[in-house]
């Protein structure tokens, strides 16, 4: 009777298992849903939504947050949180605006304007810089990552406000007799169709992606997130994996930064505020757990397309800047409620023991008893005092 009661249950499992779950395809493919719905729904309202050249537009607008969002979905893969990305983003665009602007040797009495490729590798090692400062304060002082990344916020807002003196860099498209001309091509250009800005953001998702999934990094950034201290004593080097999320987070904030600059052909100290909060909610809309371990680049990008063509479509239809304000919000609190209802249904109850494994352990426990009880009155005998 047992075996086949065992068998029963377990050809009520598999049928359980293998049939279609709708719910559970809506919960795990909510992003790509909701953009479907947000495109049909602004479609229907304005018609000038649906077309390949607004769809273009939109996009470039969505790399900005699609770049910022890859960097933070590796941080938020760890466990840890970055708040500095906003700031960054605007430190390193005023900080390319400086050098397109020429970089002045008073001591030598010679103004040096350096090419468009030396202004992207500058910016995007400062952005590595600010990124390291968050990593070695995380991960070698223990300093709680809400506080350090917060501080950078601050530290790097308030740099490029001294930088320009809260003006702004204007006119960054450069000059042919100076040789840095070019700098405007980031933003406005395309290529086969496509906006640069696009083409940056999908070759940071795929290099994103492949580290993950292919590479022993990718799986130490999980482990990391699972379980730092069990990762630690498997020989991940989380320290220096924390590090490194943060260095290219700040890495991706610069590139967001560049682009920026490039399609405004202007640098403000103010640029990229509250943007932090919008890479966020595209991680978090993307399927990702705040908590760590869990998420991927694919639903990342999703959730950035979400929050893009959402806003964009309210712009489109004229809703007022604090009604997106507030759909914005909301749509990230119920964002974090799915994610809450589908990570806690993956835990499973341990399952009860079978007939076999109770009547062993209960053979078990009677003869330890027993050898117990045998052994107890030698013990006695032995530890009373001779007569």
């Amino acid at each position: 009777m047992t075996n086949v009661s065992q068998a029963a249950n377990g050809s009520q499992t598999r049928s359980s298992g293998g049939g279609f779950d709708l719910g559970r395809l809506l919960l795990e493919g909510r992003a790509f849903f909701a953009l479907i719905a947000i495109i049909i729904i602004f479609s229907t309202l304005s018609p000038v939504y649906f077309s390949a050249n607004n769809f273009l537009t939109m996009s470039s607008h969505v790399a900005i947050f699609g770049l910022l969002s890859i960097g933070m979905l590796l941080v938020i893969l760890t466990g840890g949180i970055d708040l500095s990305v906003g700031s960054t983003l605007g430190f390193a665009g005023v900080f390319a605006g400086f050098l397109m602007q020429g970089v002045s040797f008073e001591f030598f009495g010679v103004v040096v304007y350096p090419p468009v490729w030396a202004v992207v590798v500058l910016t995007c090692a400062l952005g590595a810089f600010v990124g390291a400062i968050n990593g070695v304060l995380i991960a070698y002082f223990k300093v709680p990552a809400f506080v350090a990344t917060l501080g950078m916020l601050y530290v790097a807002r308030g740099v490029a406000l001294l930088m320009t003196d809260g003006l702004t860099y204007n006119n960054l498209g450069g000059s042919p007799e100076l040789g840095n001309t070019g700098f405007d091509w980031l933003g406005f250009n395309r290529l086969f169709g496509v906006p640069v800005g696009v083409l940056i953001m999908a070759a940071v998702a795929i290099a994103a992606m492949l580290a993950l999934t292919r590479t022993p990094f990718g799986r130490w950034v999980y482990s990391t997130g699972g379980n730092a201290r069990a990762a630690e004593l498997s020989g991940v080097p989380v320290k220096r994996v924390q590090v490194t999320v943060y260095v290219l987070s700040g890495i991706c904030a610069a590139i967001a930064g560049l682009v920026l600059s490039s399609q405004l052909t202007s640098a403000g100290p103010t640029a990229g505020t509250t943007y932090e909060l919008t890479a966020i909610a595209g991680v978090v809309i993307g399927g990702a757990a705040l908590t760590g371990g869990r998420g991927n680049v694919r639903g990342t990008l999703l959730g950035a397309f979400v929050i893009g063509f959402l806003s964009d479509g309210l712009v489109i239809i004229g809703v007022s800047s604090y009604w997106q304000t507030v759909f914005t919000g909301a749509v990230i609190v119920l964002a974090v409620l799915l994610n809450s209802i589908q990570y806690s249904g993956r835990k499973k109850k341990r399952p009860a023991p079978s007939d076999a494994q109770t009547s062993s352990s209960q053979q078990r426990t009677a003869t330890w008893r027993a050898d117990t009880a045998v052994e107890s009155p030698a013990e006695e005998s032995a530890s009373q005092p001779q007569q």
